[in-house]
């Protein structure tokens, strides 16, 4: 690498201030870097768990939906389930991990029983009900640990970029100005002391 920098001291004291700088903003990244992906790993297998425990809500749901079709029928099941009145409000906030804002998603689901009378209604469709408002709240948090998810990988990729870019660049760019002009200065020192000693003997002799 071409060091382009004037051998004095006054560079050398700046260019030693840069890479103590350098190390140390390496290091806190670095730190970040080695969080953050110990944090995506622990999303990963959250969003694992919950996708499979969505796959099961949903297939035990529909299974229910089948029962319920067979007893109830299409039409008489479609009517009772325009008479359902179940309203969802989902709330987000946010927190942040290592400069990361990582969403928290709450599901309010409001109910306004009875929706219609027991007689003659499959326990089937009560049963429906109560599944498909556990697969919802599944989904909910699915959702939130996916953003998560997405949101933490670019940040570590941003690090990571940023971490290289210190150790392949500035790095050696700051270690080899501090020896450049260290070795200059040492060179030049050791060239004067030789004058200095040349032109001490030629006056005493």
């Amino acid at each position: 690498m071409k060091i382009n920098i004037a051998a004095t001291k006054t560079n050398l004291l700046k260019s030693k201030k840069l890479l103590f700088l350098t190390q140390e903003g390496h290091a806190l990244l670095d730190e970040k870097r080695r969080i953050l992906v110990n944090e995506l790993n622990s999303v990963v297998h959250i969003v694992d768990g919950f996708q499979r425990k969505v796959d099961i809500a949903m297939q035990e749901a529909y299974g229910l939906v089948d029962k319920a079709l067979v007893i109830m029928g299409r039409k008489r099941l479609e009517e009772l389930g325009f008479s359902i009145d179940i309203k969802t409000r989902l709330t987000i906030s946010e927190k942040r991990i290592m400069g990361v804002g990582l969403p928290i998603i709450d599901i309010h689901i409001k109910e306004n029983p009875p929706y219609y009378s027991p007689r003659e209604v499959s326990f089937y469709v009560d049963e429906v009900s109560i599944k498909f408002k556990d697969a919802l709240k599944l989904i909910t948090q699915l959702a939130e640990k996916k953003i998560a998810l997405i949101r933490i990988a670019k940040e570590v990729q941003k690090t990571i970029r940023k971490v290289n870019a210190l150790e392949k660049i500035y790095l050696p760019f700051y270690e080899d100005s501090v020896k450049y002009i260290t070795d200059r200065l040492d060179e030049d020192s050791r060239e004067a002391f030789s004058m200095l000693k040349l032109i001490k003997e030629r006056i005493r002799g």
